[in-house]
């Protein structure tokens, strides 16, 4: 008799992390288990921030454009216009996904994930006892949440090499949230 065992599609875990950039805990004070993932893009800038950039932009630009135009040469005045349009509309996109963000909770036995990107949201939700962790189709992909024959994936504003342990820690709180659940059944029945 003989044995094969296929490749993992997950990496082998590295030594655990004692700056993980995000922990689970309990999001409330009910009996039942609860936990809360969000997951946000990495802005730099805040939107306020990036409107005094762009009004210094201009201000610089048209700056510069009145100088030439006082020495005669009046084309550069519309290629300024020009550059500032096109740099006020890249800013307007960037400031529109700023707020984009993964919400994940987990509470008694309901998994709800919320997906922000840009104006539009997209919830879905899943009975606690029925989801599955596991990698989507490629490597060093986004981990993919399935169950009831539904599949969201999460992670998109998680590093790479940070999903193995994203997922990890979701297995982690599905186990405890299960083992509550069990515990709380078996207290109902004897009662």
């Amino acid at each position: 008799m003989t044995a094969t065992f296929a490749p993992s599609p997950w990496p082998a875990p590295s030594a655990p992390r004692r700056d993980a950039e995000w922990r689970f805990g309990r999001a409330s004070g009910s009996p039942s288990v609860s936990w809360l993932w969000e997951l946000r893009r990495n802005c730099s800038i805040s939107p306020r921030q990036m409107l005094q950039a762009y009004a210094l932009l201009c201000a610089v630009a048209l700056l510069v454009a009145l100088g030439f135009w006082w020495q005669g040469v009046q084309l550069v005045m519309a290629f300024a216009a020009v550059e500032l349009v096109a740099v006020g509309i890249g800013m307007l996109l960037m400031a529109r996904h700023a707020r984009d963000r993964e919400i994940i909770t987990l509470s008694g036995r309901e998994m709800a994930v919320e997906q922000h990107v840009g104006p539009m949201v997209e919830r879905t939700s899943f009975r606690a006892e029925w989801v599955r962790v596991e990698p989507a189709a490629a490597e060093g992909s986004l981990v993919e949440l399935s169950g009831e024959g539904r599949s969201v994936c999460i992670g998109r504003h998680v590093r790479p090499e940070l999903r193995f342990e994203l997922a990890q820690e979701l297995r982690r709180a599905l186990r405890l949230s299960r083992a509550a659940g069990e515990r709380v059944l078996d207290h109902e029945l004897k009662a």
